[in-house]
């Protein structure tokens, strides 16, 4: 039997490798059913006779991996400009929150339809989404129909924060039942392009119950859990009222922790509850546009590294943020941080790395994405 045709190469490119650091090597890219099959120098590799081999000249490009963004709301993508000069607590009881409980199973869907889009376009070929508590078929839908390397899932809400509509409110076994249902039509579709995460919205929000049912869905399916914690000081201190509990150990303590978990902007965490996120391998997902534009904070993402955790960076959505572009965020990333700590913090290399084999890590795709190597998806952008 003949071997499978080749079905591209990418020729004659500069190809962006990662070896333990960052690297530029000139070199042909040859992609065969959706993975690298080799990455070498140029010269005869696309002449073969008897392949069926699609070329692209990629002649003064530079190849380099798809980037990933691990904090995204695409069903948030209709609401860009709605938003604006609030912070988060009022921003979700005033606009989000009321513009959710509005979607449609059509809203949704050209909601993801464009924010998808958007990412494409910018560079961005894979995403950890957090839906809204209804529609979330329509946004697989959306995202089978794109082409975006997604892991999505529907928002959990148990409890009812204050100013929350109770149209985004479910009873927990209901929610469950909903995320399940979920994850057995849409883990591993469109050829394990498509992954379901479970995603309660944060604390504030879900029962430990829910919180704890959510990480055991995740172990069972092997998907990830997806939630937002320490984005504010406001909610820091609401949690240790109602749990009597820091929240990074809260969350551990219903089992939201680990290579599983990943946990949304983590601004108001103190030395020891970063040592403790580097203990318990938990990704965290650094958003700095949407913490500046919400007047959350800035999180201390070089004492998280510093400190061994893994970190990868998000977009966040449109209108806690009004763009999803992830170069944006690569840069404010680092330049936030060079006023308090020194121009030498966080160089772009760096900041690549969140957007890359962060951003792999916090999927639970880091053997799958994030770097151009054989036997990786062909997850490229040129």
């Amino acid at each position: 039997m003949l071997a499978a045709p080749a079905d591209l190469v990418l020729a004659g490119g500069d190809v962006l490798l990662h070896e333990g650091g960052w690297r530029v090597m000139r070199a042909d890219v040859v992609v065969r059913a959706g993975r690298i099959e080799a990455i070498g120098p140029s010269g005869g590799r696309t002449d073969r006779t008897g392949e069926q081999v699609a070329v692209r000249d990629c002649a003064g490009c530079l190849i380099i991996p798809g980037l990933i963004q691990a904090h995204i709301h695409l069903c948030q993508t209709l609401f860009r400009g709605l938003a604006d000069d609030l912070r988060l607590e009022e921003w979700l009881v005033r606009r989000i929150w009321p513009l959710e409980a509005a979607h449609t199973d059509e809203s949704v869907y050209w909601s993801a339809m464009l924010g998808g889009a958007e990412l494409l376009l910018g560079g961005t070929t894979a995403i950890l989404d957090m839906e809204t508590v209804r529609h979330t078929d329509a946004a697989f839908r959306a995202l089978e129909r794109i082409g975006i390397r997604a892991t999505a899932g529907k928002c959990l809400m148990d409890a009812q924060p204050a100013g929350a509509p109770l149209e985004l409110v479910e009873p927990t076994d209901d929610a469950l039942a909903e995320a399940e249902r979920l994850a057995q039509r849409w883990h591993g579709a469109a050829g394990g392009r498509l992954r379901v995460c479970f995603a309660p919205r944060f604390v504030p929000s879900c029962s430990g119950l829910l919180l704890r049912a959510a990480s055991d869905l995740a172990e069972r399916f092997g998907a990830q859990v997806h939630t937002h914690a320490a984005e504010t000081i406001v909610e820091r201190e609401m949690v240790l009222r109602t749990t009597g509990m820091e929240e990074i150990a809260y969350l551990d303590s219903v089992g939201v922790s680990g290579t599983r978990a990943a946990l949304a902007h983590c601004v108001w965490v103190e030395p020891h509850e970063i040592a403790a996120l580097a203990r318990q391998g938990t990704n965290v997902v650094h958003c700095p546009s949407s913490n500046l534009k919400l007047g959350s904070g800035v999180a201390r993402v070089p004492e998280m590294l510093g400190a061994g955790c893994r970190v990868a960076l998000g977009a966040d959505g449109a209108p806690c943020n009004n763009r999803l572009d992830v170069f944006a965020e690569m840069r404010l990333a680092a330049l936030i941080q060079k006023p308090r700590l020194g121009a030498d913090v966080l160089p772009a290399g760096a900041v690549l790395e969140l957007a890359t084999l962060g951003g792999a890590r916090a999927l639970g795709l880091e053997d799958e994405i994030g770097s151009l190597a054989v036997g990786k998806r062909a997850d490229l952008v040129v």
